[in-house]
């Protein structure tokens, strides 16, 4: 039986997954409450449709950072691929040079950026940093992934220490122990670091130290995991180049807002200066066609990467991105839209249920 959506992908995955590993994907902080809104909230928003508009061609094609991609859709930075799948990221890596989008590349991948970048010359690729605690390891870290041809930085700023994740805890980690990083250290230090080992994330990294990051690269920094005007406004002062309205797919804190929910806000503080992407909650064409008519640029995509990864690899990882991106331009058509720039907050109204 063929796999026609999103969701059809993750029952695949369980099967194919021991439950520590199916734990960490599916991992939340606390109660889950934030990650199970992330998904409710786009349901209530309703469409607009416009009719008798000629959609005889649709146009899915927008730019992010000035990089054309075929469809506003990229995947986010997920920490160890090779749980899932034996080539981890370079299979990924392969999957979103094919579908023609952005995969923005974690500092916990399990294969090292060099044989990522190797495996996908042509691709569209950025670098999420989580600020180390060690600043020449993070100088180095920096560097190499421009030296790489990576094309901005994506700096994580919701987890200066990690969430409450009661599964992990059930678990009793046992499935970090084997986990190694090989991308903290120099790539002529070939021997993986293992977690236990590896520095800490800063718990000190704050606005102040953005300026000394501008001034050892050149790329632009994007900064993942803001949801308030305040941290909006105070990015666009420090001369972010962008914004992923993001909560981490509700594995840090809990209860705070959807990321759908906040965008908005975060997209009228920003007062079109600098672009805003939208991570979390996303299954379908249609989530795809509402956070852009609420202003995101982009979306990307997390768990449903991970849950293609882990059913077929590289094959898996296409379909999804197929999926949505085939999903994505049959919202387009129905709603009367032509291309990405015709979408807007007049196509959409919010449920009253």
């Amino acid at each position: 039986m063929p796999l026609v959506c999103l969701k059809d992908f993750k029952a695949h995955a369980q099967e194919r997954l021991s439950k520590s590993s199916w734990d960490f994907i599916e991992g939340v902080a606390d109660e889950g409450i934030t990650r199970d809104e992330n998904i409710a909230a786009f349901k209530k928003i309703r469409l607009r449709p416009r009719y008798l508009r000629d959609v005889s061609e649709v146009d899915t094609r927008t730019a992010v950072q000035g990089e054309e991609i075929s469809a506003p859709i990229g995947i986010s930075p997920t920490a160890f691929h090779g749980m899932f799948w034996p080539d981890g990221e370079v299979s990924t890596a392969r999957a979103a040079q094919a579908a023609g989008i952005c995969y923005i590349t974690s500092t916990f991948a399990s294969c090292t950026l060099e044989d990522i970048v190797a495996s996908a010359p042509r691709g569209l690729r950025w670098f999420q940093l989580y600020v180390q605690s060690d600043w020449q390891l993070n100088k180095q870290l920096i560097q190499r992934v421009e030296s790489l041809g990576f094309k901005a930085l994506v700096i994580t700023v919701d987890a200066p220490i990690i969430g409450k994740r009661r599964e992990d805890i059930r678990n009793q980690f046992d499935l970090m122990k084997s986990l190694q990083l090989k991308n903290l250290r120099p790539p002529t230090e070939r021997n993986s670091v293992p977690c236990t080992q590896s520095p800490p994330i800063s718990t000190s990294f704050c606005w102040d130290h953005l300026s000394w990051i501008q001034s050892i690269t050149q790329l632009p920094i994007i900064l993942k995991g803001i949801l308030t005007k305040e941290d909006a406004e105070l990015a666009v002062e420090h001369n972010v180049r962008g914004l992923i309205v993001s909560n981490h797919g509700g594995r840090q804190l809990d209860e705070v807002p959807a990321s759908i929910d906040a965008l908005s806000e975060v997209v009228t503080a920003v007062k079109g200066k600098i672009e805003v992407y939208l991570d979390g909650g996303v299954r379908t064409g249609t989530d795809v066609l509402k956070a852009l008519a609420l202003g995101a640029k982009c979306i990307f995509l997390g768990r449903p990467i991970l849950w293609g990864l882990a059913y077929k690899g590289e094959d898996g990882v296409e379909e999804v991105l197929n999926i949505l991106k085939n999903e994505f331009h049959t919202s387009m058509a129905l709603i009367g839209c032509r291309s990405v720039a015709e979408i807007n907050r007049d196509l959409i109204q919010f449920s009253r249920l």
